[in-house]
């Protein structure tokens, strides 16, 4: 199924399907920032643990060289700035001047939180008394902080380099996967040789062996196909000479004027059979058969169209007209038995399915619109239409006329379509596209 002969919701199911390349790419990324924030973590409670030591080594080293100095020199100030402060309680030094959350600690090291802040407390006793040294942190908390804000916000930046970076390493590794795509629905030309190249140089192994297999697919599709043409060239064949010679009995009979009438009745009915079953046997040949244009030739849409149907009427005994509504010259390049058999197909349907009234035939840019006054499609018949073997209602014929339309439109790069009409009625719609040419007319000549 091509492209175009797709649904909507297909296409668009397909379309929102998640990418193979995106989903590696995220994948890698994903994992490389896992690793990247892990180091961090790692890295910020190390540093952490670092200015905790530095912080109590700190400490210890002041409230010591305090002690020292309160032997030394007991009247020598101790260390009172914006972010440490020293409390003695002695003897001979009350304590009213220690705040609560501190006099009360034991000895050693101590961190306690006041007004939002965090405070590392020292906490000695010497020569009879107790020092009590006091520190904020609120600068290696700062510090801390601003170290925390680059680890992330690099560790962001080279996730989304990451991201960038596999999503176009990835780009190479699935553009091999993509042409393949595209060259089994025939976008990219075929390379030469009996059968299309899928291989190609610089390709990975794994696709290589995708390649391969689509190579040995094709080779049998070709097989069978070839298989399946020589067999039907040689059923023609053989087919074609018994009913020339059946039909050339029945021809006989019917020429006979010293014969009954009846006998010579029975003799065109014996070429209207023979003309059928060769009819029916052209049309199973032309199906099972590549059917491509072999002939380009300037046609003229209108009178191809008024010769099928002077064919057809010699068939169908019916009071039913044809109205071509078809500005002239329109002209249809394209191969003229092909042409032929689309038109007469098409309006052999609409003949066949209406009694009395008229079939209307309208050009329409690059759209020819056969419209009949039969009975129309049935909802369930519309989207089987054009295949094989199936007949509308219990309509007479093999199923095969649509289908050989469709056939013979999807070689020559026509596009067919049927719908209802809006009084009634079924409306074949041929698009030629771009085989369809409206010369202008000359410009009028004064006299």
């Amino acid at each position: 199924m091509s492209p175009a002969e797709r649904s909507a919701e297909e296409l668009e199911r397909d379309r929102k399907a998640p990418s193979m390349r995106l989903r590696v790419a995220v994948a890698v990324a994903a994992l490389a920032l896992l690793i990247i924030l892990a180091q961090s973590i790692a890295l910020l409670l190390m540093f952490d643990d670092m200015e905790e030591d530095f912080i109590d080594d700190l400490l210890a080293t002041q409230v010591e060289h305090s002690i020292e100095l309160s032997r030394t020199a007991p009247d020598t100030a101790f260390p009172n700035t914006v972010d440490m402060t020293l409390y003695r309680v002695g003897p001979n030094t009350p304590a009213d001047a220690v705040p609560d959350n501190l006099i009360h600690l034991p000895l050693g090291n101590h961190e306690i939180y006041e007004d939002g802040k965090e405070y590392h407390v020292a906490v000695r006793e010497a020569d009879g008394q107790r020092f009590i040294l006091s520190y904020d942190v609120a600068e290696h908390e700062e510090r801390l902080d601003a170290l925390t804000a680059i680890v992330i916000t690099g560790a962001v930046v080279i996730g989304i380099a990451v991201l960038v970076l596999v999503y176009a390493l990835s780009g190479r590794l699935t553009r091999h996967l993509e042409w393949l795509a595209r060259r089994v629905r025939g976008e990219v030309p075929d390379t030469g040789g009996p059968l299309p190249g899928y291989a190609q140089p610089g390709m990975e192994r794994e696709i290589l062996a995708i390649a391969h297999a689509l190579e040995a697919l094709e080779a049998r599709q070709a097989a069978l196909l070839q298989r399946e043409r020589d067999f039907t060239a040689d059923l023609s064949h053989e087919l074609r000479t018994p009913l020339t010679a059946i039909r050339t009995d029945g021809e006989l009979l019917a020429a006979q004027a010293d014969l009954p009438e009846g006998v010579q009745r029975r003799g065109r009915r014996i070429m209207e059979s023979a003309d059928r079953i060769t009819r029916l046997a052209e049309s199973l040949l032309l199906l099972a058969r590549e059917t491509r244009p072999q002939l380009q030739e300037d046609l003229r849409l209108a009178l191809e169209i008024q010769a099928q149907w002077d064919f057809l009427l010699t068939q169908y005994a019916k009071p039913v007209d044809l109205q071509l509504d078809i500005r002239e010259p329109a002209l249809v390049r394209a191969d003229p038995s092909l042409l032929q058999l689309v038109l007469r197909n098409l309006l052999e349907n609409a003949l066949r399915h209406t009694d009395s009234g008229t079939i209307h035939c309208r050009l329409e840019g690059s759209v020819l619109t056969v419209a009949d006054q039969g009975p129309g499609f049935a909802p369930e018949e519309l989207p089987r239409i054009f295949d094989r073997f199936y007949r509308r209602g219990s309509g007479a014929g093999h199923g095969l006329g649509l289908a050989l339309v469709g056939h013979v439109c999807r070689a020559c790069g026509w596009r067919i379509s049927a719908a209802n009409g809006p009084r009634g009625g079924a409306e074949l719609a041929l698009d030629l596209g771009e085989a369809l040419a409206i010369p202008p007319f000359p410009a009028p000549v004064d006299d």
